[in-house]
């Protein structure tokens, strides 16, 4: 594969070090060079750079608060900036760190480190950014067929129906929608996981959240000939009852609905699935199927890419919602033994605003 060169802007108030840098860089790569801090700033916003090479020690503006520019700005924050600097105490490597560089090159240099390094934290980006760029096509790609599902039904709703297969077609839409939310939200996914999400909570009734999850899965429900019992406060829910947690809803259907499936496909066929809705000083959702997680996987079955032999699994499952969970500001637990079944139980801090 063909790739345009990556760019890279250097940063250094001494020319003999530009000239160094430079001579050393440019066979590979397209560079920028800033002799301070302000037209370094002012190069990363117009151009769109895969690094900086950037010295600490600066008249005016030094690199530490450089860099904390860089990665206060939405248009700038993401490229790897590496500190090459005279500075030689721990300290100075320590805070290099902490305002958010990924790698720190101690004056005199070897020029085959600092190209080893330099390639090496490119190829990362290089990565990162075409994971990135397949996930967009994918989500792009998966939508289109998803447009027919979503609107062939209110094409089909002109027609003489009846009432009951117009409530069809609408939940056939509203399954679609939910479906190009999931798609939409795997870009998000990531965000929690570097901790750049932003979180907007709104009071979500779960009680409609697990309906609309009991109707996309009605088909495997019935084909386990499982029994669904939902309760608030250990009372049967009953028409016209509500349950709600401050959160997002998509992100709750997407967590309630891994950790629902999770149970219905462990749990033992014409068995119950309890899913226990509570509060006092906060709110629990439990769900509990009679099925047993294997004792090898109980430690890790949170965790990325945790499987044990399923087919189809991917391991992420429990692992997405135990970041949702995290991202809402609840935490998730997970119990299991031949005796009690298994047990997953997300709690969230807050006052119930309904039932």
């Amino acid at each position: 594969m063909i790739y345009d060169k990556q760019k890279i802007l250097i940063v250094d108030d001494t020319p003999e070090n530009l000239d160094v840098l430079q001579g050393l860089l440019q066979t590979d790569y397209k560079l920028f060079a800033a002799p301070e801090g302000a037209i370094a700033l002012q190069i990363a916003k117009k151009q769109n750079l895969d690094m900086i090479l950037l010295d600490i020690m600066m008249p005016g503006m030094d690199g530490y608060e450089v860099c904390r520019q860089l990665k206060a700005n939405e248009s700038t924050k993401e490229i790897p900036i590496i500190f090459i600097t005279a500075k030689t105490e721990i300290n100075d490597e320590v805070k290099s760190f902490e305002v958010g560089g990924v790698d720190f090159i101690t004056k005199p240099f070897s020029p085959p480190a600092v190209l080893a390094r330099v390639k090496a934290h490119l190829a990362l980006k290089r990565e990162k950014d075409l994971r990135e760029h397949v996930e967009r096509i994918t989500r792009h790609d998966l939508k289109s067929p998803l447009n027919t599902v979503i609107n062939f039904p209110r094409i089909m709703a002109k027609d003489n129906l009846t009432e009951k297969q117009i409530e069809q077609l609408n939940k056939i839409s509203a399954a679609g929608h939910r479906l190009l939310d999931m798609i939409n939200l795997s870009l998000d996914l990531y965000k929690m996981e570097q901790g750049t999400y932003t979180f907007n909570p709104e009071p979500i009734d779960i009680l409609s959240v697990f309906n609309d999850i009991c109707h996309d899965n009605h088909i495997y429900i019935k084909s386990k000939k499982a029994d669904i019992e939902m309760t608030i406060n250990g009372i049967p829910v009953r028409d016209g009852s509500s349950f709600e947690i401050p959160g997002e809803a998509l992100l709750f259907y997407s967590m309630l609905s891994n950790l629902f499936k999770n149970a219905l496909e462990a749990s033992p066929k014409k068995k119950k699935i309890s899913i226990a809705l509570t509060h006092a000083n906060d709110y629990k959702i439990a769900i509990h199927n009679e099925g047993t997680v294997p004792e090898n996987m109980r430690k890790t079955f949170f965790e990325k890419y945790a499987t044990s032999g399923k087919s189809g699994g991917t391991g992420l499952g429990t692992y997405s919602a135990r970041l949702i969970a995290e991202t809402q500001g609840g935490s998730i637990t997970m119990e299991s033994s031949e005796a009690s079944g298994t047990t997953i139980q997300v709690s969230f801090p807050g006052s119930r605003t309904g039932q």
